[in-house]
């Protein structure tokens, strides 16, 4: 049967309509898959504004109260994402119902006796103030008492000019022999103009006051007409690292001993001459829990800083972040020797994401951070037990696993739902939970292992306050340099030293003695016979 002209047209009129239909739906597919792709890189957009927003005008500290997450509980937003599930946000699937008690308030302490306003160890200098009708008459008054007031007074610091003076002598009636003369004192160099008490106070200000040399030549120009050039003061600390390297041997061979160290890293800029602009170095900062910490310096950040750092022969457990660098340095070593080397993980970088995502994911990073404060006060507990390393491994497998175990479980129910975007911040913190889980839960397994390795990390407070004021190292060697000196200095601070006292002892007697002598000089002992002493 033929068709008409009429039916023709209809058709391919028809046929250009669901051509249009089908190109419109194509269209609005790509504008919704489009619109989507915006919406979900907009939403990772704010939660990286939000993230630095806080960092940089938000308070640093990470800690939460409790009473604070039992209040986020209460808003299950994520009941809707999970399933609208009738388990409530504090309940994983499968996971016991039994959650560790919240942390009571402390007992209120007795109230202290009052410290006397001004220290008893001053000394004391008296000014008598007679009243004018006394010095007129004073055979007519009798003294009958007196008002006695107090200040707190405050010399500042004077140079002045140490001169040693040596006679020459001969012997009367002989005049062939040549004169006596008695020989200097051993000194950190000969005719070096500096004394060690001046060099160690110049070290004492940058190090420990975090005063650039800059601002030190200004001070000592200004305030006591003595001209130091700082590339001066910068050979003098060059020299005093030179002789207190010994020192820095022996701690950094205390610090390994124990075959369980923390270690972290910096970044530090320092000067190199023809680039036109600063480069970037790395403290890396060792710490044996419950003893010293010593500081290594390197223009870099690889796996290869840590051969320098770690001997060849040394066997252990390593706390770290989990920086790509240490495993690939386990896997080096492996390879290389029979020495077995075990890495353990940070609660604290693991917690740090969900506090970061704790806008985005209020109820689910409120019951995780819940589950890792109970972590938290049951190791605070065994801390001020004073807890041997078998005690904290008994109260760890008892009290610490089952909340580790549903913290697990927890996650794992999060993750596989895939209710968060992955480059979300509760997607990455998820991730690197789950990820680092085996190094993160080691700390179950050993008593002498901390759950963070947030020791370290106070030791480097002073190199970030540091570079905050002196900006940048002077050039590429001057990082050894500091390097030494902060690795005294912590040590004596982790022992209540003066750093200045110390450091001025120890420059003046290390020229005068022995190798077998040094020992006498390492913190820990000049600490007990200054105590001795006293």
């Amino acid at each position: 049967m033929e068709t008409t002209p009429r039916e023709t047209e209809l058709t391919e009129r028809l046929e250009k309509m669901e051509k249009t239909v089908a190109a419109l739906t194509a269209q609005l597919q790509t504008a919704l898959a489009e619109n989507h792709r915006l919406n979900t890189e907009n939403k990772l957009l704010r939660e990286k504004v939000v993230k630095l927003v806080r960092k940089i005008f938000g308070k640093s500290s990470e800690k939460l109260d409790a009473a604070q997450l039992e209040l986020l509980l209460q808003f299950p937003e994520e009941e809707t994402a999970l399933g609208k599930s009738s388990a409530s946000p504090c309940s994983s699937p499968g996971a016991d119902t039994w959650e560790a008690p919240l942390p009571q308030h402390p007992a209120p302490r007795p109230r202290q006796p009052r410290k006397p306003r001004l220290p008893e160890h001053l000394p004391v200098e008296e000014h008598l103030i007679e009243p004018d009708e006394v010095l007129a008459e004073p055979a007519a008054w009798r003294r009958i008492g007196e008002e006695v007031s107090e200040q707190l007074d405050y010399r500042p610091g004077r140079f002045l000019r140490r001169r040693t003076v040596r006679p020459k002598y001969v012997r009367k009636g002989d005049l062939e022999n040549p004169p006596v003369i008695a020989p200097l004192p051993p000194s950190l160099q000969d005719a070096c103009l500096a004394t060690p008490a001046l060099i160690a106070a110049i070290i004492t200000f940058k190090f420990c006051d975090h005063l650039p040399l800059y601002r030190q030549e200004q001070i000592f120009l200004t305030r006591h007409r003595v001209s130091i050039p700082r590339q001066t003061m910068c050979r003098w600390m060059a020299l005093a690292a030179f002789w207190l390297r010994p020192l820095y041997e022996e701690i950094k061979t205390t610090v390994l001993d124990g075959h369980y160290v923390q270690i972290d890293e910096t970044p530090i800029e320092y000067l190199s001459p023809g680039n036109g602009s600063t480069l970037q170095g790395y403290f890396w900062p060792v710490h044996r829990p419950g003893g010293d910490t010593f500081f290594t310096w390197h223009t870099g950040r690889g796996a290869s800083c840590l051969d320098t750092i770690i001997p060849d022969d040394w066997w252990g457990l390593i706390q770290c972040d989990c920086y790509g660098a240490y495993p690939a340095f386990v896997r080096r070593r492996a390879e290389r020797t029979d020495a077995v080397i075990v890495l353990a993980g940070c609660m604290a970088h693991a917690r740090r994401g969900f506090v970061d995502a704790l806008s985005q994911a209020t109820s689910a990073c409120a019951f995780i951070l819940r589950q890792m404060q109970h972590l938290y006060v049951i190791e605070e507990r065994l801390r001020q037990q004073h807890a041997s390393a078998t005690l904290r491994g008994i109260v760890r497998h008892v009290e610490s696993r089952p909340i580790m175990q549903r913290l697990h479980r927890w996650c794992m129910n999060l993750k596989e739902r895939r209710v968060h975007l992955p480059q979300s911040n509760m997607g990455k913190a998820l991730s690197y939970l789950l990820g680092h889980w085996e190094q993160l839960s080691r700390y179950l397994e050993d008593g002498r292992i901390e759950i963070d390795d947030n020791l370290v990390e106070n030791a480097i407070r002073p190199t970030a306050i540091g570079k905050k004021n002196w900006l940048f190292m002077g050039s590429e060697t001057s990082g050894e340099t500091a390097a030494i000196i902060y690795t005294l200095i912590e040590s004596a601070r982790r022992r209540g030293i003066d750093p200045f006292a110390y450091l001025r002892d120890a420059l003046t007697r290390l020229p005068r003695m022995t190798t077998s002598q040094i020992h006498e000089l390492m913190p820990a002992a000049w600490a007990a016979a200054q105590k001795h002493a006293a």
